[in-house]
């Protein structure tokens, strides 16, 4: 398999992770890949990139077959308001396409927001940066190397 530069990152910093590969698929949507991988849809997460009024920048992860609350996200970061960012706009920004954004690796460092579900499971899969490819890492490790927090994002679920 194919090392993406999330991987080599994770193999710098000596983080144990699982490398999973999808690519011979038709899997597109994050509840396929989740099915492709025969994995918990709840363990498997999308990374979401935000723009907030004040045009900062902020990462959320959710499971893959949640949708994320926009007025919970905003509330997690204190901003008055958040956006989905323009998907033209992700690779500018990320150096990430849409289907391959990790939070792992950006351009840049944004404060990251977890969804607090994933705090139900040991470890949590996610894009390796390439479409085609995941990681599974321990959410200990993941807390610390992205300093990220955890809240309850998505909707439908109480605060």
């Amino acid at each position: 398999m194919e090392k993406t530069n999330v991987m080599r990152i994770l193999e710098q910093r000596k983080i144990k992770y699982q490398s999973y590969y999808y690519g011979d698929t038709s899997a597109v949507s994050g509840v396929e890949v989740a099915i492709a991988l025969n994995q918990d849809f709840r363990r498997v997460f999308k990374t979401l990139v935000t723009v907030s009024n004040s045009k900062k920048y902020y990462v959320f992860m959710i499971p893959v077959n949640q949708e994320l609350d926009l007025k919970k996200a905003a509330r997690s970061v204190s901003c008055k308001s958040i956006s989905m960012l323009p998907s033209k706009e992700l690779l500018p920004l990320t150096g990430y396409i849409h289907g391959g954004c990790s939070p792992i690796g950006m351009k840049k460092a944004f404060l990251t927001v977890i969804d607090s579900s994933a705090l139900e499971f040991p470890a949590i899969i996610f894009s390796a940066g390439k479409i085609g490819y995941q990681v599974e890492v321990e959410v200990c490790d993941l807390r610390k190397l992205l300093h990220c927090q955890f809240a309850s994002i998505i909707e439908g679920v109480s605060l």
